[in-house]
């Protein structure tokens, strides 16, 4: 909650739309939360804290996706990004979103998808997400940028939309990254918190 109060109170004083900072002040919103996540997943602290999540839970996040890109696309609508960051363009995330209950219910309900499947829907889950966030970089009014220039990806960089990239977009990479390496542990044979007794094939536990 401070970190999203930080990053309205920022947005509201167009801090982020300062485009002449070096290093960018966009970089500040999305560097401290995958700071965060390397920091959950790469130490033993993190890892025990992080070990303690559902997976179930951490699939049932992705849902998020669908209105997040709903409103991608009114953003395009009103000229504030480029259609290649919406599903008319370049970014396919929305179906990450779309497929998540369903992975949910095969793999912590019906016991169908195996922990190798539903590591490979996180693998091209993962690889839609950071899709959208290259090319939401690629697309900003920032130095580096490479695409859209009859229409920047401005609208990230005002309030409440920068809650976007700031927290919404870590949100969905920390659950895949968890998640990812949850399930390798759970395939190599090493102790996962959600590991069947009796079979490691399947994802059995459950909320």
């Amino acid at each position: 909650m401070i970190w999203l109060g930080a990053l309205a109170f920022l947005a509201y004083y167009h801090f982020f739309q300062n485009l002449s900072a070096k290093p960018p002040h966009f970089l500040l919103a999305i560097g401290l939360p995958l700071l965060l996540i390397a920091g959950l997943a790469v130490t033993t602290k993190g890892r025990a804290l992080t070990s303690t999540l559902p997976l179930s839970t951490l699939t049932l996040l992705h849902t998020v996706r669908v209105p997040v890109e709903l409103t991608l696309y009114g953003l395009y609508v009103y000229q504030q990004i480029p259609q290649l960051m919406t599903f008319e363009g370049r970014n396919f995330d929305i179906l990450a979103g779309l497929t998540a209950p369903v992975v949910s219910y095969f793999a912590f309900r019906q016991k169908r998808l195996s922990a190798r499947g539903l590591l490979l829907w996180n693998i091209l889950s993962l690889g839609l997400v950071l899709n959208i966030v290259v090319q939401a970089i690629l697309s900003a009014p920032l130095p580096f940028q490479q695409l859209a220039f009859d229409q920047p990806n401005v609208g990230i960089l005002k309030f409440p939309y920068i809650w976007l990239p700031g927290y919404i977009v870590p949100a969905v990479l920390f659950g895949h990254v968890i998640a990812i390496q949850r399930l390798l542990r759970e395939i190599t044979g090493h102790k996962s918190a959600d590991k069947p007794k009796g079979n490691a094939t399947y994802l059995y536990k459950s909320e």
